[in-house]
This record gives C-alpha cells, structure tokens and sequence, in this order.
C-alpha cells in the first residue's frame, strides 16, 4: 500500500512529501537521533532552499526550520512534519483513493481473499 501510494504522488510530482514523513518518522525512531548529520541531511534534502526534493511548507515553518537546524533536536521537525501530513490527508490521499493505483491494488487484493486490508 505506501509504496503503491508513492508511486501514485510521483505521478503528482509529490512524492517528496510521502519521503520526508518517512524520513522523520525513521529519524524520531531511531537510536542515533541526537546525530546532528543525519538532522541535516533531512534538512538538505528537503527544507533548504535550494533543496533537490523541497516539501511544500509555508514560509514561517521554513524560516523556523533554519533557525532550528542550527541546534537540531528530536523535535525539529515536528512542525513541518505535521504540516506535510495533513496536506496529504486532506489533499492528495483523497484523490489516491479515487485513483486507478488504488483501485486496481483494492481489486487485487479482494481477488486474493484479504479485503480487510483495504476496508
């Protein structure tokens, strides 16, 4: 399913969104959350400006992220994070839904017997 719904967000030009959730829930996970490199990689990959997979932030989120890269913590990414989880829910993971990827992993699944996954 996630990695039907990522393919899906490529084909919107926004599975930056569904990677950097991911990326922060690995980083709040894991045992080496204080390293400050894996804090900026995030930041690199996806809040900086000029970043190669920018996520869709507003402006103060941005500027506050900058600020606290400068000391990164656990929760330095709380906000963004937030931010990018509700832009898929209200936006993108609705027109998932009625999409043919979901469709089509729905009917495979309720072919091989496991409906309750989808449901």
């Amino acid at each position: 399913g996630p990695m039907i719904y990522k393919t899906y967000l490529k084909t919107e030009h926004s599975d930056e969104n569904v990677e950097f959730w991911l990326a922060c829930e690995t980083l709040r996970r894991s045992r080496h959350r204080g390293k400050g490199f894996l804090w900026t990689g995030n930041f690199k990959s996806y809040i900086q400006p000029q970043a190669p997979n920018k996520i869709n932030i507003d402006s103060p989120a941005r500027k506050a992220m900058i600020k606290n890269i400068q000391e990164p913590t656990q929760s330095c990414f709380v906000e963004a994070q937030r931010i990018i989880y509700l832009y898929m829910e209200r936006d993108s993971y609705p027109r998932f839904l009625e999409s043919k990827f979901y469709q089509e992993l729905k009917h495979s699944i309720q072919t091989s017997g496991n409906i309750s996954m989808v449901n």
